[in-house]
């Protein structure tokens, strides 16, 4: 899914470790969490399932954060405010990704990691791997390699994801 970049989000993003520095953040009382939560709520309303308070609870620490995280990162970070068990964040992300609001990133050590999509650009990732060190970027030339794949074999392309390993700079220079 592809979409523009929202005013609270940077268009491109460095993370370092899992920690994504970004010049935005959420103003007190979380008012630029709205429109994901209004998205969310009129999702559950046209699957005909219920807001429940551990959904809005989930939907606003996912939210609230702005980086990769998996769902023992998110179950720690709830579980110190109390009310939220693991089984219903694992029924959220699914209901979170359908409604085209959070991705799958990346498989690492035997657990998915996500990240919001909604408001932010289409980009993809460089992953280190010494010190797990994320760069975000976007290059506009890949989307037009994925469309002219497709139509070369034949697809209709609606996106793609792609990370490229190696070593950052610093753990290259280390190694040398």
């Amino acid at each position: 899914m592809r979409s523009g970049i929202s005013a609270r989000y940077a268009p491109v993003g460095l993370m370092t470790g899992l920690a994504l520095v970004m010049p935005f953040k959420p103003e007190p009382g979380g008012l630029l969490l709205e429109p994901e939560i209004k998205i969310f709520r009129e999702f559950l309303k046209r699957r005909g399932l219920r807001n429940t308070r551990e959904r809005e609870i989930i939907v606003r620490a996912i939210f609230s954060r702005y980086d990769h995280f998996d769902v023992d990162q998110l179950y720690l970070s709830l579980k110190k405010k109390g009310g939220v068990s693991k089984p219903s964040i694992y029924r959220t992300i699914p209901l979170l990704i359908e409604a085209g609001l959070i991705t799958e990133v990346f498989l690492e050590d035997g657990h998915m990691h996500y990240e919001h999509i909604y408001g932010r650009e289409h980009h993809s990732h460089f992953r280190c791997r010494n010190c797990r060190k994320i760069v975000e970027f976007h290059d506009p030339r890949l989307d037009e390699i994925e469309r002219e794949l497709g139509a070369r074999h034949g697809f209709t392309t609606e996106g793609h994801k792609m990370e490229i390993y190696g070593l950052c700079s610093s753990c290259a220079a280390k190694s040398e």
